[in-house]
């Protein structure tokens, strides 16, 4: 394995492991993340994909194993929320950091998405770690369950192995460049969406309008 510097910024932190442990390092990382303890899995994916493109790891065992993992770990806490449910959730859940504010919060939030919310949990730290979890705990029925969550972890793993494997160490560089320009692209974003919704709401005043000068006038009686 080559040595921490080859990964720079936010990597060094999971160097030494990866370094050591290789693929039995990808593997438990991103598992137990999957099931609820806050492990950097996302972080060691990168890493390791990063890993694959220099040729010190094969990018294809390197996605594979993050898949399998991905799913097996969900899968356990999809057990655990349902056949322990809320009270071992909060129990136990304080030693790694899951308390019943965090997990309240995530399981409305998965409430009022449904189960598309499986498939983009994935990509949004907290809920990557608890949808299996506040999936057990509201009794999705587990083949549903399993389905999305197949498809949200392989598209994880191909987006992030992919990019990271085609950009190499270049991949920091493009972040940090990236968070430079973070508000105003947010600001865009947000004069985007009021744009949208004023538009929208103009639309629809013009049609009820519309609607309303085209419908029969009731006629009193004589």
């Amino acid at each position: 394995m080559p040595p921490s510097a080859e990964l720079p910024g936010f990597l060094h932190s999971v160097a030494p492991i990866l370094d050591r442990w290789g693929y039995l390092a990808l593997a438990a990382v991103i598992g137990v993340e999957s099931f609820g303890v806050p492990a950097p899995g996302q972080t060691i994916m990168v890493a390791a994909s990063i890993y694959a493109g220099a040729g010190r790891m094969n990018i294809y065992v390197v996605a594979l194993i993050s898949f399998v993992a991905a799913v097996v770990g969900d899968n356990i806490g999809y057990w655990i929320g349902l056949r322990g449910g809320r009270k071992v959730v909060h129990r136990w859940g304080k030693y790694i950091f899951v308390t019943p504010e965090r997990l309240e919060k995530a399981e409305q939030f998965f409430a009022r998405r449904g189960n598309r919310i499986i498939v983009v949990a994935r990509f949004i730290d907290g809920l990557r770690q608890l949808n299996g979890v506040i999936a057990g705990i509201t009794k999705m029925p587990w083949k549903t369950f399993l389905l999305y969550n197949a498809i949200g972890a392989a598209l994880w793993v191909g987006w992030w192995t992919t990019v990271s494997y085609l950009l190499g160490a270049n991949l920091v560089t493009i972040i940090d460049h990236a968070h430079r320009y973070k508000w105003p692209a947010i600001a865009l974003v947000v004069l985007a969406v009021a744009t949208y919704v004023a538009l929208h709401v103009r639309h629809v005043r013009r049609r009820r309008a519309r609607a309303a000068a085209s419908a029969p006038v009731e006629e009193n009686p004589a």
